[in-house]
């Protein structure tokens, strides 16, 4: 049912918490299927000449503008109003971290599997291993803290995804709109703002070269401050998920 499990994210607050608890660091999970993973997306994207490489010290990051035609956009719009409501991450005692709506949209609407094969031949990664498209609405005052994509493998939440697909690789996200002011993608560690552009494709590796979780990539949606904001977010795991 579209909707019925909305996906979280471990906040950095949370992820803290756990290394301050943890007498020793959390064991590295799927380090060597995310390094494959790496060199596989790294080449594939390097030969795409719609591709442009974002100029960061410590992270993967990359950008292809126009990824979505304004119509399509504005489909998908539709799609994550009908499913959207308030957003979850694992953190539960951290509610005002992430204040927007979302939801989960039909992978078995033809519109939404178009677009996810799209996603996965732009970064060549093995369909089974996508997570179901999320899409994300953000009013004015609404933001997403700093947060990772990755998995923190001495939490609580790491069995169960561990066996749903085990740590997030890679992850691709697509600007449904313009924003009237506010809403940029802030990358702290690296020094990156991306501000929100119509059908405009952000992806990156949430892992190092090496296959190990890469810190640098902590990212936060900032506030809106006029306009509504929609993006959707597709994430991969390294091995196939559900």
């Amino acid at each position: 049912m579209p909707g019925a499990w909305v996906a979280r994210t471990p906040t950095i607050a949370q992820n803290a918490r756990m290394t301050a608890a943890a007498p020793a660091a959390p064991p590295v999970a799927d380090r060597l299927a995310l390094e494959r993973l790496g060199v596989t997306v790294r080449a594939r994207l390097a030969a795409d000449p719609s591709v442009h490489t974002i100029a960061v010290n410590g992270a993967e990051l990359f950008a292809v503008g126009a990824f979505l035609s304004g119509d399509e956009c504005a489909r998908f719009i539709g799609l994550v109003d009908a499913v959207a409501q308030p957003s979850a991450t694992y953190d539960t005692a951290k509610t005002r971290h992430r204040t927007s709506w979302s939801g989960d949209v039909d992978r078995a609407d033809s519109f939404v599997a178009m677009i996810e094969r799209r996603i996965d031949d732009l970064l060549g990664i093995d369909a089974t291993f996508g997570e179901a498209v999320q899409g994300q609405r953000y009013q004015p005052g609404q933001e997403f803290r700093a947060h990772h994509d990755w998995f923190y493998t001495a939490a609580p939440y790491w069995p169960g995804e561990r066996k749903r697909g085990g740590q997030r690789s890679w992850t691709a996200m697509i600007y449904l709109n313009d924003v009237a002011a506010g809403g940029a993608t802030v990358f702290p560690r690296l020094g990156a703002t991306i501000t929100p552009q119509q059908g405009a494709l952000l992806a990156w590796n949430n892992a190092s070269p090496d296959g190990t979780p890469n810190e640098a990539t902590a990212h936060a949606g900032e506030p809106v401050v006029a306009g509504v904001k929609y993006i959707i977010t597709k994430w991969y795991r390294t091995r196939p998920w559900g």
